[in-house]
């Protein structure tokens, strides 16, 4: 991983190339103050001060030179990114103080997933130096927790079963010094049979498992974060066509979101009692997978029929769900890349977010807007439970109709929530199909940082 501890330091006087952030509506007065050799050398590039743009502006000696970067007048998180693989290796400061959350965006431009390029020439490092030294430490905690869902979301999936999905929650449960619980195979019949349904056609070389982590003091108010962790999904036997199978090695990508959340709470040691679960699986096909018109009896006794057999993220996070509310928690996260009906409805930049609470709802959506990470709430619109209904159980797995598709995913996980707790669901892409600055085509984390903010001012450290 990316080294971000490095690419960010703290201002003592270094020698250091000055960067200025132009925007278009302050462009005229920034112009005016240069010097006019630097005036000249602008109106050559025929640089504005719009977004994106980018000039270097020589001084008196062959290195006293500094950097225009062109912005939206509104302040964002990418403001840097764009312009850093266009500048050469160095050290750089702000001319006009601290880079407050574009320090962010400068780390993560800097992100490369190169596992299977082992001969990529390494990407020349850019330096920046902050005067708030006191803000480095959190801005490359959440760097790495989002290179982390990066990682392994573009990781694909011979690389990334179950197992693996077991391997990276271990990495930080020891690194935090969190007690690590395992149930894989045949042993989820029992307690877990959705899970264990939808992973065992592909029990034999990727056996299904819940992934569990608990940390912290007992007696702080107990915290659930959930993941879905289908590391491939074929669809089953409603098997996808071609096109649409491409990228489902990324399906796990709400287990990446739980991990990566996951290692920001214990990091920051938030004062919570923590409980992770994802529930891992490979949705394959085989004489022994379940079959449309099956009837499952999930881990809270609901029987369901099974409609579909790609509408299978939504069985596993309910028997999660429903084993979070075992410790009676008092507020339930999850993630997951759960249908495409979110992605028509929001398109890939947005996760569609559902709250049972409003207050909840209102602290995530504020949050989403003041750090970048933009969400969107639907509604948890009950007039639809009705497309649940089934006739020969209690409930079915997906609707006949087209119509609703992220509404009906979460109101079918919303009779698992555990009653009295406050529950947030994110419906994530977990991944870019075109780049933008900072944030390369392939694996990323949407909703992570909304979703952290508010448990850093729900639970304070004091």
């Amino acid at each position: 991983m990316t080294d971000f501890q490095a690419l960010l330091q703290p201002d003592q006087g270094q020698v250091a190339h000055s960067i200025t952030v132009a925007t278009k509506d302050g462009f005229e007065d920034w112009f005016k103050a240069l010097p006019e050799r630097a005036r000249a050398v602008v109106l050559a590039a025929q640089f504005k001060g719009k977004a994106g743009e980018f000039v270097i502006i020589p001084g008196e000696a062959v290195d006293d030179w500094s950097v225009a970067i062109g912005a939206a007048d509104a302040p964002s998180i990418w403001d840097l990114a764009g312009a850093v693989a266009r500048l050469p290796e160095g050290t750089y400061r702000l001319s006009d103080g601290a880079p407050g959350q574009a320090a962010l965006g400068w780390l993560l431009a800097h992100y490369r997933f190169d596992r299977y390029l082992p001969s990529a020439e390494p990407m020349s490092q850019r330096v920046l130096l902050t005067p708030e030294p006191v803000t480095i430490a959190e801005t490359v905690r959440v760097a790495q927790a989002t290179a982390l869902v990066r990682d392994l979301v573009n990781t694909p999936a011979a690389d990334m079963g179950p197992a693996d999905l077991q391997s990276a929650a271990q990495s930080i449960a020891k690194a935090h010094g969190a007690t690590l619980t395992i149930t894989k195979g045949h042993d989820l019949s029992a307690g877990y049979p959705m899970i264990h349904a939808v992973g065992r056609a592909a029990d034999k070389h990727h056996a299904p498992r819940l992934i569990e982590i608990e940390w912290g003091n007992p007696a702080h108010p107990r915290l659930a974060i959930i993941g879905k962790g289908i590391s491939f999904d074929s669809g089953g036997l409603n098997i996808k066509p071609g096109g649409s199978m491409r990228l489902m090695k990324k399906d796990m990508g709400g287990a990446a979101h739980a991990i990566a959340l996951t290692s920001l709470v214990m990091a920051a040691r938030l004062p919570v009692r923590l409980h992770m679960l994802i529930a891992a699986a490979e949705n394959a096909i085989s004489g022994d997978a379940f079959r449309p018109g099956d009837i499952l009896t999930s881990r809270k006794g609901l029987t369901v029929e099974i409609d579909n057999t790609d509408a299978e993220g939504r069985l596993v996070l309910a028997d999660a769900i429903t084993r979070a509310g075992d410790n009676n928690p008092e507020l339930v996260i999850d993630f997951a890349t759960l249908t495409g009906a979110a992605r028509v409805a929001l398109g890939p930049d947005l996760p569609a977010m559902f709250c049972n609470e409003h207050e909840l709802a209102r602290a995530l959506s504020e949050a989403s807007v003041n750090c970048h990470d933009p969400v969107w709430r639907l509604p948890l619109w009950s007039g639809y439970d009705d497309m649940l209904k089934s006739d020969v159980a209690d409930i079915a797995n997906s609707s006949e109709s087209g119509m609703a598709g992220a509404i009906t995913a979460a109101l079918f996980l919303r009779k698992f929530v555990p009653e009295g707790a406050q529950w947030a669901h994110f419906d994530t892409f977990a991944w870019r199909s075109a780049a933008k600055p900072g944030r390369p085509k392939g694996g990323d984390a949407l909703g992570l940082r909304a979703a952290y903010e508010v448990l850093k001012s729900r639970y304070p450290v004091v």
